[in-house]
């Protein structure tokens, strides 16, 4: 019976992990039913889903998409928060954000992937620190719309200088 129970749970993670842009795996131990539930709840908010899995078939669904992760990574209780590249990022920003519980030792990084590249700990843990998309279209529309306001304001300084001078030279006639 318990290998009926495995090969559904890793037919079930294949399939999840198959369609996944990005992952994040990390240490959840010792969690109240409130925070448990606060964390989950906020991963679910940002679009990625949450689960506590067994670490041998996490590993082998994971080697079945062609990546490899280092073994310390499955040690101890671990999650693994997963979804597009966006909820992938969410999850690791929601993970910084509980500092409490990280001081307690509760959740920490373990590492993730995006994208297809296998992360260590600090650079799923850095992901926490990338602005989300519009934040980035918004910086990538100011950084091509800012050599256009610059010339308009170039070409548009000399009539405007020189109607200046003229309303100065018209309040001196007076």
């Amino acid at each position: 019976m318990p290998n009926i129970v495995n090969n559904l749970g890793l037919a079930e993670l294949k399939s999840a992990f198959g369609e996944a842009e990005g992952m994040l795996f990390f240490s959840m131990a010792g969690l109240t039913m409130e925070e448990n539930e606060e964390l989950r709840g906020s991963m679910f908010e940002s679009g990625a889903q949450v689960r506590l899995v067994r670490n041998r078939l996490a590993k082998l669904a994971l080697a079945d998409r062609g990546l490899e992760v280092d073994a310390d990574i499955f040690k101890g209780n671990v999650a693994i928060a997963w979804g597009n590249a966006e909820a992938a990022i969410g999850a690791a920003k929601i993970v910084s954000e509980a500092k409490t519980l990280r001081k307690e030792g509760k959740i920490g990084v373990r590492g993730g992937v995006l994208e297809g590249n296998v992360l260590d700990a600090n650079d799923a843990a850095a992901l926490a620190n990338v602005p989300d998309r519009m934040t980035l279209q918004a910086m990538l529309l100011g950084a091509l719309s800012g050599p256009a306001r610059s010339l308009a304001t170039v070409l548009d300084a000399n009539q405007s200088s020189l109607a200046r001078v003229l309303q100065a030279r018209a309040d001196q006639g007076e």
